[in-house]
């Protein structure tokens, strides 16, 4: 599964970030709007959910649990200082999707037994997109993380983030993660929908091998 996450550039606005990665084929787009009013946000949030809605494509929101309601998207993603998982659950229900950060294996067990539907893990390297790092994990941190929860029947889906490219999705994939979340190395492609391509083209002959 490859999710996109949206980031402000100079090349293009999130919509034409949205449509380029969508026309690709991607099939989770996540909303991030760090600085952003919620006014501005809701206005791009209803654009998103047109190109999303056509092309069957996820759509969740960073951080705000009440906007996803509000638009009725698909689901929402918490940071570690966003509303509890708890909270989000109350207020959206069982239909909508869940995701929350984790950077520690010690996170993940502090996630084990909320109503979550998703773990983003990471940073897999340093990444400009995100403020306030925290220590990469590099692909040994992912390995032992992964064993880790295996060891400790955690069997929550786990998402890479942080700083992941092309060539870095096999290794990744083999730690035992569910999931390729990337920003920058698509919005930053000479053509980001052909990059989106390749990208789902490596993940689905990555899981077409494993079911063999």
């Amino acid at each position: 599964m490859l999710q996109f996450i949206t980031h402000p550039s100079d090349s293009m606005t999130i919509i034409d970030e949205i449509r380029s990665v969508v026309a690709g084929g991607c099939g989770w787009v996540q909303l991030r709007m760090k600085d952003a009013s919620p006014e501005e946000i809701i206005a791009v949030a209803k654009e998103a959910k047109k190109i999303c809605k056509e092309a069957d494509c996820i759509l969740i929101i960073d951080d705000y649990p009440d906007i996803a309601k509000e638009l009725e998207l698909d689901g929402v993603h918490l940071g570690k200082n966003d509303m509890s998982p708890t909270e989000a659950r109350e207020l959206l229900g069982e239909e909508y999707i869940i995701g929350a950060t984790a950077n520690t294996f010690d996170d993940i067990e502090a996630l084990r037994h909320l109503d979550i539907d998703y773990i983003g893990l990471g940073p897999y390297r340093f990444t400009a997109t995100k403020q306030r790092l925290s220590p990469v994990l590099g692909i040994d941190g992912y390995r032992r993380i992964m064993q880790q929860m295996k060891d400790a029947s955690i069997n929550i889906p786990v998402v890479a983030i942080g700083g992941i490219t092309y060539d870095d999705i096999p290794s990744l994939m083999d730690s035992g993660v569910r999931g390729i979340a990337v920003s920058g190395s698509l919005i930053n492609a000479d053509n980001t929908t052909a990059e989106t391509q390749k990208m789902i083209t490596l993940l689905e002959e990555i899981i077409q091998k494993k079911l063999q």
